[in-house]
């Protein structure tokens, strides 16, 4: 069985991923032009620049979906789960501020009441605070427990952003020192959505296609250019996943992966025709108990091939929260 025309559709909301996509390429090209032009005061704040107080936000599960995971495809966001009780909380909290003012918007910290917000201590499997997390484009990552080392928290910061670079082309955001305080400004024209549209519509015509070599190129000459594009990177990674499973036997597929449930190989490839045939929360569960009896090169190889599953489902998706969780959870 050779699926040539697969769709994907039951999978992946191309629509909402371009619009993301391009609401992303759009705040991007407001920083640039106005870092081209000089701007600073209300124009930077108009074209994304924030005053030094963004960086240290109050953040509640209504707004989590928006102030955290959203934000994270942006710039690393730092969790402070803290509670009033807690002394040393009021060790660390100020601590953290501190160093991310420090930061120069290459992360954002984001304060979690933990007494308000139970599901969220929950979720996160926290049994002790002061609790610190990272999330990095959609992707959490346990950092520490209690009260640590000023010196420890700025290598573990440093690490983070390096990571946060070099895997996932985050930059950061751009801070305006003269912005604390000062109006947005009103009624700012948006500026174009930028030179990737046809690019993009004929990857998106070729993937309907079943024309999958041709939405590959056409997804990698955007990234060539522009490697943070959001749209151009969820859609190579959908195509790169129905080109891998493009030729596989998928009865012997499973049966490999049955008659060897520690194989890497084996269980990674069933994974992608889980996620195929739109059996999500299969492939991400199947990784991650891969990843749970595995270690060295193979563990990261499954840990890899997960983070791009992610990426084909979409940093909102609630099944992408839960199994990052569980990732988590084995990792550390």
């Amino acid at each position: 069985m050779q699926p040539r025309n697969m769709s994907m559709s039951g999978v992946v909301d191309l629509a909402a991923v371009k619009a993301a996509g391009e609401a992303k390429a759009k705040a991007e090209q407001a920083r640039a032009e106005s870092a081209r032009q000089g701007g600073s005061g209300a124009d930077a704040a108009a074209a994304g620049a924030v005053p030094p107080s963004a960086l240290v936000i109050d953040v509640d599960e209504a707004g989590f979906e928006r102030d955290v995971l959203q934000l994270s495809n942006e710039v690393p966001v730092v969790l402070d789960f803290w509670a009033e009780w807690c002394e040393p909380c009021k060790q660390l909290s100020p601590l953290l501020e501190r160093l991310t003012v420090e930061a120069a918007g290459r992360v954002v910290l984001a304060k979690i009441d933990v007494d308000a917000n139970q599901m969220l201590m929950q979720q996160f499997g926290i049994q002790g605070i002061p609790a610190v997390f990272a999330v990095v484009a959609g992707q959490v990552l346990p950092l520490f427990q209690g009260v640590v080392p000023e010196q420890q928290i700025r290598e573990t910061l440093a690490q983070l952003v390096q990571v946060a670079e070099e895997r996932f082309g985050l930059i950061g955001l751009q801070v305006d020192p003269g912005a604390e305080g000062a109006p947005a400004a009103a009624g700012a024209a948006a500026p174009p959505a930028g030179p990737y549209d046809a690019l993009l519509e004929a990857a998106v015509v070729a993937l309907d296609a079943g024309d999958l070599g041709g939405a590959v190129q056409a997804y990698k000459n955007v990234l060539a250019d522009d490697p943070a594009n959001m749209e151009a990177k969820l859609g190579l990674a959908q195509a790169e996943l129905l080109s891998r499973v493009q030729h596989m036997n998928p009865q012997a597929v499973r049966e490999a992966a049955a008659a060897n449930p520690r194989d890497p190989q084996a269980q990674i490839a069933a994974a992608d025709l889980d996620l195929v045939g739109g059996h999500v929360e299969d492939a991400f569960g199947r990784l991650v108990d891969t990843v749970r009896v595995t270690a060295g090169d193979e563990r990261d190889a499954v840990r890899v091939r997960l983070l791009e599953l992610f990426e084909v489902i979409g940093a909102d998706d609630p099944r992408v929260s839960a199994a990052r969780t569980a990732l988590a959870r084995v990792l550390f």
